[in-house]
C-alpha cells in the first residue's frame, strides 16, 4: 500500500545478519508467490552491497532446485507457508541458525487459511527468535497470532486515515445495472490505453469473462488470476511491467505487494467486498508519490459499499468528470 512495510522489515533483517555465516538466519512468510518474489527482490536490492544471499521458496517451482539452492547456503528465505513447511520437513531448510521470523500481510495469510501451517512452522524454529508481524489491517485473529508467537510485543499502529493514499484522485461512475459496466469500460478504453491501467474484478471466473468480452471488441488486454499456472502468471506480469501490455484485468491476488511503478489508473469494475482491500487496490496507482486515478463502477446495489469505503477511509469519492484523460 506504499507505506513502506516491506522496506522496513527488509532493512531490519539485513542489519541483523552475520554475512560470514552462510546459513538461513531469517525466514519471511508471505501469502502469495508474487508477494514472496517481490520481497525477495527488495531484500536483494537493499542488501546488494553486503552480498546477501536470498531465496524465494514458493509453490509452482522445482522442489529439487529449491533443495539445491538451500543446500548451497543462503542468508534469508522468503516463501509461502506450504513450500517453506515442506522444505523444513524434508530438512532441506535447516532452522538451527534462524533468529528472525517475519509474517508479512498476516491478515491475508489468515484469510487464506494458513494459520495451522504457520503454527507448524513456528514449532520447528529455535525458541529464542525475534518475530515481526506486518499487516495493513489488524483483525482479532492477527492479534491472536501475535499473542501466541510473541512475548511483550512492541505494537506500532498507523492511524487509519494516514493510510489514505494522498495524490490519488478517486471517482465513481454510476452504472445502475451490472450489465452496463462493460459498455462503460469500453467507452473508457482509449483513456486506459494512454497509460498503464489495472482493472479489478471479484472472481477468477469474471476475469476470464471480462477478458473475452473486451477482446471480442478488438481491445487489447492481458489478465492474471490464481488459477493460472505460475509460469503463465510470471510471463504476463513481466509483459505488464515492461509496458508491452498496458491494461491488466485481475483479482485481489495482485492487489497486495506487486510493484508496478508506472500504473496510474485503477478501475474497480467490481467494488471490493471488504473496505480494507480498497486501499490495496488503489494503492497500486500512487506509489512513491506518483499521481494516480481510481475509478469505481457503482451499481445501485453497490452504493452502500461505496458509502462504507468513504466512511472507513474518511474520504469523499466524487463523480467522474468528463475530462478524465487530463487527470492522468
Amino acid at each position: 500500500s506504499g507505506t513502506g512495510k516491506t522496506a522496513t522489515f527488509c532493512s531490519g533483517v539485513l542489519q541483523q545478519l552475520d554475512y560470514a555465516l552462510l546459513q538461513c538466519q531469517a525466514l519471511v512468510l508471505a501469502p502469495t508467490r508474487e508477494l514472496a518474489q517481490q520481497i525477495e527482490k527488495v531484500m536483494r536490492a537493499l542488501g546488494d552491497y553486503q552480498g546477501v544471499k536470498v531465496h524465494a521458496c514458493v509453490g509452482g517451482t522445482s522442489v529439487r532446485e529449491d533443495q539445491r539452492i538451500l543446500q548451497a547456503g543462503v542468508h534469508v528465505v522468503v516463501g509461502t507457508p506450504g513450500r517453506v513447511f515442506d522444505m523444513l520437513r524434508r530438512q532441506s531448510l535447516r532452522p538451527d541458525c534462524i533468529k528472525m521470523f517475519v509474517l508479512d500481510e498476516a491478515d491475508e495469510m489468515l484469510s487464506r487459511g494458513f494459520k495451522d501451517q504457520i503454527y507448524d512452522i513456528f514449532q520447528l524454529l529455535p525458541p529464542k527468535i525475534q518475530v515481526g508481524v506486518f499487516s495493513a489491517t489488524m483483525p482479532p485473529e492477527a492479534l491472536e497470532i501475535t499473542r501466541k508467537f510473541m512475548s511483550k510485543p512492541v505494537r506500532i499502529l498507523v492511524k487509519r486515515d494516514e493510510l489514505t493514499l494522498e495524490g490519488i484522485k478517486q471517482f465513481y461512475v454510476n452504472v445502475e445495472k451490472e450489465d452496463w459496466k462493460l459498455e462503460t469500460l469500453c467507452d473508457l478504453y482509449e483513456t486506459l490505453a494512454i497509460t498503464q491501467s489495472v482493472i479489478f474484478v471479484n472472481t477468477r471466473r469474471k476475469v476470464d469473462w471480462l477478458t473475452d468480452k473486451v477482446r471480442s471488441r478488438d481491445h487489447t488486454v492481458s489478465a492474471t488470476h490464481g488459477d493460472m499456472d505460475q509460469n503463465t502468471r510470471d510471463i504476463i506480469m513481466r509483459e505488464f511491467r515492461s509496458g508491452s501490455s498496458r491494461v491488466l484485468i485481475t483479482t485481489d491476488l495482485l492487489a497486495r505487494g506487486i510493484d508496478v511503478q508506472q500504473v496510474s489508473l485503477v478501475i474497480n469494475f467490481d467494488l471490493p467486498t471488504q473496505p480494507e482491500n480498497y486501499l490495496h487496490r488503489i494503492g497500486r496507482s500512487g506509489r512513491f508519490g506518483r499521481k494516480g486515478v481510481a475509478i469505481n463502477f457503482v451499481t445501485l446495489d453497490d452504493q452502500r459499499m461505496l458509502f462504507d469505503i468513504q466512511k472507513f477511509y474518511n474520504v469523499v469519492v466524487e463523480e467522474l468528470p468528463s475530462n478524465v484523460a487530463d487527470l492522468l
